[in-house]
């Protein structure tokens, strides 16, 4: 037992230090600590499996920096939840993935698999290109924003962003409670369904995943569909024809939403103020010029306005369980295009801010490319708290959307 153990330690590893030092993946992790967990993890549901750990989520035995020089060396007295669940079911957890600076847009170091030119995408940037490059089976991210969505459509990986609530979000570090959401990052749906199974816990609750089509494909080109580019326009209108030539898919118009994006906005700008208290007052010469301009701008946004945007948020939920019903799965853009370059920042969150606002699952669905090779993701959509057949309908859609793309081995330099 313990030389099978030892063996899967080092193929750990070996994918780690191979691609390493091009992808710069992690901000931490250590060998000798990774042949000692694999040693000591009991028997689960995920024996075998390794994880990624994002660096706003705490691990005692790794420091956690938050993506922030105000928390280098940072060690934090005990593991996150989540990291508690995945090491009681049998991972093991490799060390802790780059993350932009809490969680937002200032990008740390990690590069796209695909094109080393160009952004793996924010904030779990880390944990996307880690996996999409075989370094882990599962990569812990979280979404406030765009943060999983778009890195996985950049990847060509699975994201699955759950209903909001759905994991625990304790030892996470916050950046706007009403939408911050533990998610995951996977190289299939099939691994995504397993996380799921222990991260809802407390008690790990492994079912057969079993593939099911909806009853109904909506449509949504979303209010912003004059700001896609072409590579993301093509790769919809191509899943919505693969998709439709075994069920129903029906244009959903959005039109009554178009204000979610400045509320979510609004929302956000005033609760990471809130959230980032004591950094902002003690230690804002740290700060980046980019997290510096949203809590300046948080700042400006009055009690009776946020109080406002949450009731219309609450209102447009409202609106959308009238549009979802169960067996119905939205359709949706993952982000504007193809990853842009290093120079041109982390990409823009627009193709999701609505959806977080809503706190509805979502999964986005790797197999579509661009003209020049390079991964676009979808998005699939469920009625909120309709976790389960979500899962079930990606699923059916993984079978019926190309294979997803396997980035160039890394040759370090």
């Amino acid at each position: 037992m313990n030389d099978a153990r030892l063996r899967q330690a080092a193929t750990f590893v070996q994918r780690i230090e191979t691609s390493e030092p091009v992808l710069r993946a992690f901000t931490a992790y250590d060998p000798v600590r990774i042949r000692a967990e694999a040693l000591s993890v009991p028997q689960g549901p995920l024996a075998g499996l390794s994880v990624g750990v994002k660096d706003i989520i705490d691990t005692a035995d790794y420091a956690t920096g938050h993506g922030s020089p105000i928390y280098d060396g940072w060690h934090p007295r005990s593991d996150a939840s989540c990291v508690t669940l995945l090491r009681a079911a049998g991972a093991v957890c490799v060390g802790k993935t780059v993350t932009t600076e809490f969680a937002f847009f200032r990008a740390g170091a990690t590069v796209n698999p695909y094109d080393h030119a160009r952004t793996p995408g924010g904030s779990s940037s880390g944990s996307a290109t880690a996996v999409a490059a075989g370094m882990v089976d599962i990569g812990l991210a979280s979404q406030t924003a765009a943060s999983l969505t778009r890195p996985a459509s950049y990847c060509g990986i699975v994201g699955f962003k759950p209903s909001y609530g759905r994991y625990a979000a304790a030892g996470i570090k916050s950046l706007a409670p009403s939408f911050d959401t533990l998610g995951t990052l996977t190289r299939d749906v099939a691994t995504a369904a397993l996380a799921d199974s222990v991260l809802k816990g407390p008690v790990a609750s492994p079912t057969p995943l079993v593939a099911r089509a909806p009853a109904r494909i909506g449509l949504c080109r979303t209010p912003h569909w004059a700001e896609a580019g072409p590579a993301t326009q093509a790769a919809l209108e191509q899943a919505a024809t693969l998709f439709g030539a075994q069920v129903d898919v029906v244009e959903i118009d959005l039109s009554d939403f178009a204000d979610a994006a400045d509320l979510h906005i609004t929302i956000m700008s005033y609760e990471a103020v809130q959230a980032l208290a004591w950094e902002y007052t003690h230690r804002r010469d740290m700060l980046s010029p980019q997290i510096s301009a949203l809590l300046d701008a948080g700042r400006g946004i009055a009690y009776a306005t946020y109080r406002t945007a949450l009731a219309r948020a609450q209102d447009l939920r409202a609106r959308m369980a009238e549009l979802v019903s169960p067996g119905t799965v939205l359709l949706a853009p993952a982000a504007p295009d193809v990853a842009p370059l290093l120079t041109e920042g982390t990409g823009s969150p627009l193709f999701s801010r609505l959806w977080t606002l809503l706190r509805l699952p979502t999964l986005t669905m790797p197999g579509l490319v661009s003209a020049a090779g390079l991964p676009v993701g979808v998005q699939l959509l469920g009625a909120f708290g309709e976790d389960e057949a979500l899962l079930a309908h990606a699923a059916w859609a993984e079978t019926v959307l190309p294979p997803r793309p396997v980035p160039p081995v890394v040759v370090p330099a």
